[in-house]
């Protein structure tokens, strides 16, 4: 076997954060050991996420952020990407995805746990806001999220949803987009 480096994956979340699973389930940064779980998860939710392949997963395993149960299996997963503002990177804009909870671990705040360490890196690279595009609008309007046109994320349009393999069109795709600016708070 290779020789791997033994560090810890470091745990991210502050004990504020622990909720309805009283801190049962650690919220972590993904190591390589976690691609193949987080991506049974997101293939577990293709009724509401865009899949993505096991390397697209490898590639960006370092924005993942995962949720480990007891034992060591992951429960929970949530990542981001990065839209650069061409001509002004100050105004760089971060999109949550893949954002999902094991059917056994949903209701417990995992995902609230999850979404809301996200948003906490996210914070310490000042990015200008926030967005996500989800059918669980009640879920991100409870964390400060607001919809929002999706004129408002053209970068997005072209360079993520006109490739979509489920909608023709994204602004007939029935996902919305809520933001969460840099003046909003999550709770």
């Amino acid at each position: 076997a290779p020789p791997r480096c033994a560090a810890a994956a470091p745990v991210i979340e502050s004990r504020a954060m622990k909720d309805k699973d009283n801190g049962a389930v650690r919220i972590r940064s993904a190591v390589y050991e976690d691609a193949r779980p987080i991506y049974r998860l997101i293939r577990g939710h293709s009724d509401a996420l865009l899949m993505r392949p096991l390397s697209n997963v490898l590639e960006y395993l370092d924005r993942f952020l995962v949720a480990e149960a007891p034992g060591g299996a992951v429960v929970g997963a949530a990542c981001y990407g990065l839209w650069p503002e061409i001509g002004d990177e100050l105004r760089t804009s971060a999109e949550l995805q893949s954002v999902c909870v094991d059917a056994a671990w949903r209701r417990r705040g995992v995902g609230r746990r999850l979404v809301l360490a996200q948003i906490a890196r996210l914070r310490a690279l000042h990015v200008g806001q926030i967005v996500v595009l989800t059918y669980a609008t009640g879920f991100f309007a409870s964390l400060g999220f607001r919809e929002i046109d999706k004129h408002a994320i053209m970068y997005k349009l072209y360079t993520g949803c006109v490739n979509c393999p489920k909608h023709e069109d994204p602004f007939t795709c029935p996902e919305r987009a809520m933001a969460l600016g840099a003046e909003d708070s999550a709770t």
